[in-house]
């Protein structure tokens, strides 16, 4: 039987959740290596070792960390819930990630798979040269006033605005502008001191100068700027999908509603009715989308598992891709033909599917 370990902070509920799957398989423990341990005594599976990485998010030490190893100034540490160096942390996670690679265990999910994925700009590009529908996207931007230049000039009215390597909306702002008008949709909080704090409360700020303040802080570490989708919705709600494609199986779907351009639940929002949002599109359209989510996968071979964040236009022709996540597959109490996301990755581990799609052309 493999020998499975993981590399993640180990309170993460993904963690405990694939240790409680390793377990219903009749697996041995399933061991893990902290983040922090990673970046500071540099312990790592070894060979002969089948390692899952999660997320090195929801730690302030393990931020702190990844900031200073990706060139962050270690006198400069963030308050809780603050917006800083996610270039920095990008960075000192790709160095992250290769020491884990130098201990010689066997990924399920690549290096340059969680960095494509984890880099806004990059994992576009690499998505529309697969010829994945996405948004269109502006080059990149690096203060409001060129950012609403690069609208002008484009004739967009509205764009989501994201930090480049950002996360669970962490800086995101759906913004929408006319002459002098603006209004931006954000879960971010600028403070009185021009600092930026990540919460779960959606807010709207329409003073341009604020709106200002919040993309120019944010730019520096890089942005990326996608022309807002006009998302498909039922009574009053907008929605989009994250389907969870596990070895190119897109088997685990839940539907976000929101009545904000903001669909993360985390930020309380509510689950849809899936058999609903399939009959509004259809099976002609409903394949297609599970075909594009498959497509996305197939840009990254050699990972077990992604998660795409999929939108259908609001009249339910058309459809594209919003997100790729490395870390998504957190869909508690949803089930698959009575797996849910992690007995179904062990199972395509077990089963050899996984080997077989690593090695389909």
């Amino acid at each position: 039987m493999t020998h499975l370990a993981v590399v993640g902070n180990p309170a993460n509920r993904r963690v405990t959740l694939f240790q409680a799957a390793a377990a219903r398989a009749g697996r041995p423990a399933v061991p893990v290596y902290p983040w922090r341990d990673v970046l500071t005594s540099g312990r790592v599976p070894g060979p002969g070792t089948v390692v899952r990485i999660d997320s090195p998010g929801e730690d302030a030490d393990v931020d702190q960390l990844l900031r200073v190893l990706g060139g962050g100034d270690p006198a400069v540490r963030a308050e809780h819930g603050e917006i800083l160096g996610t270039a920095a942390a990008h960075a000192g996670l790709g160095r992250a990630l290769d020491r884990v690679a130098a201990g010689g265990g066997e990924l399920l999910n690549q290096i340059a798979d969680i960095l494509t994925m984890s880099d806004k700009p990059r994992c576009h590009a690499v998505l529309a040269a697969a010829g994945v529908p996405v948004p269109a996207a502006l080059a990149p931007v690096n203060s409001y006033e060129a950012l609403r230049a690069a609208m002008s000039a484009a004739g967009w009215g509205r764009a989501f605005v994201k930090p480049a390597h950002g996360s669970s909306a962490s800086g995101v702002l759906a913004l929408a502008v006319s002459g002098r008008q603006v209004r931006a949709t954000t879960s971010t909080e600028l403070a009185a001191d021009g600092r930026l704090f990540n919460n779960r409360r959606v807010r709207c700020y329409d003073d341009p100068e604020r709106v200002a303040a919040i993309v120019d802080r944010l730019a520096p570490d890089g942005l990326h700027v996608e022309r807002w989708y006009p998302k498909a919705g039922f009574d009053n709600r907008v929605l989009d999908l994250r389907v969870v494609v596990t070895a190119g199986d897109p088997g685990h779907v839940v539907v976000r509603t929101s009545r904000s351009p903001m669909t993360n639940l985390h930020l309380g929002n509510a689950r849809g009715d899936l058999a609903r949002v399939r009959a509004a599109a259809g099976e002609r359209a409903w394949a297609a989308a599970m075909r594009t989510c498959v497509r996305v996968a197939r840009c990254f071979p050699r990972t077990l598992h992604v998660a795409v964040d999929l939108m259908f236009r609001a009249d339910w022709n058309d459809h594209a891709v919003a997100e790729v996540n490395a870390f998504g597959d957190l869909l508690p109490g949803l089930l698959a033909g009575g797996r849910d996301t992690y007995d179904a990755q062990l199972a395509a581990l077990t089963d050899g599917r996984f080997r077989h799609w690593t090695d389909a052309p």
